[in-house]
């Protein structure tokens, strides 16, 4: 209801720019350049937990990124889902090798494969604001030309603590196992590109757990696939129950610190 109501008060009362807060508009020019202006690029945080995927960004997490991040996500600004998920869908494309952005059946669909909220968030914010991006951005890349759909299939198997408080080891002990594939789960990631989506990568703590728990699923799932990242074999060995072929997981989230960015560049 929440939701519902969120959707129509956007349209009918004057709106203020989530990013800097400029009277009657959504969302600025500048805010959104700062958001979608430049090109989507490779994030590493330092330092890489085991088991990441690669991670494309489309910003740094500067203040109207962070700004507007935040009115999506804490105080239903559900005007913003559209520029979200069009950034979103940018870094999705980013992370596609050249010729696989078109489809088609050797690379199969984009499957965006949202990290879930903790039920109480989502009941607290009245929404799923990952998996509401997550939506935005596929309906963004099929009108480029780019088969894709959302798999909203990691759940919580264990509730965890508020991560932003925690340091980078603290949030690895907090994560380690919480999340899984729901059961049936496994059989929906068959015959596309798997993409994890997230709003944001600070430690990259969440991605690294959630591309745990699709190799897992896709071992219990019966799969053969070879999942490619960055962990040795002895780092992924106590967490994978069998061998899979065939399958990379990727990952793209709307913004990054900064100075992940600037890891690459060095």
């Amino acid at each position: 209801m929440r939701g519902w109501w969120q959707d129509l008060t956007d349209l009918v009362l004057p709106a203020e720019c989530g990013g800097c807060g400029r009277p009657r508009t959504v969302l600025c020019p500048e805010c959104r350049a700062a958001l979608s202006g430049a090109a989507p690029c490779r994030v590493r945080p330092a330092p890489e937990p085991p088991g990441l995927p690669e991670v494309r960004a489309a910003a740094p997490y500067g203040d109207e990124v962070r700004a507007v991040l935040l009115a999506h996500k804490e105080r239903g600004a559900l005007a913003l889902t559209g520029a979200l998920g069009a950034a979103l869908a940018g870094a999705v494309r980013a992370g596609l090798p050249a010729g696989e952005s078109a489809g088609g059946p050797a690379g199969g669909p984009v499957l965006l494969v949202p990290v879930p909220s903790a039920r109480r968030a989502v009941r607290a914010r009245g929404h799923d604001p990952v998996r509401r991006i997550a939506l935005a951005a596929a309906g963004e890349l099929r009108r480029g030309g780019t088969p894709a759909r959302v798999v909203a299939v990691l759940r919580q198997r264990r509730a965890v603590a508020d991560q932003s408080g925690l340091d980078r080891r603290r949030r690895l002990d907090n994560l380690a196992g919480a999340l899984e594939v729901a059961a049936g789960g496994a059989r929906l990631l068959g015959g596309g590109r798997l993409v994890l989506v997230d709003d944001l990568l600070t430690t990259g703590a969440t991605l690294a757990e959630a591309a745990c728990a699709v190799r897992e699923g896709l071992v219990r799932g019966g799969g053969r696939r070879t999942v490619y990242v960055h962990a040795t074999r002895e780092e992924m060995g106590e967490r994978m129950a069998g061998s899979t072929r065939g399958t990379v997981i990727r990952a793209a989230v709307i913004a990054a610190p900064s100075d992940s960015f600037e890891i690459n560049r060095n």
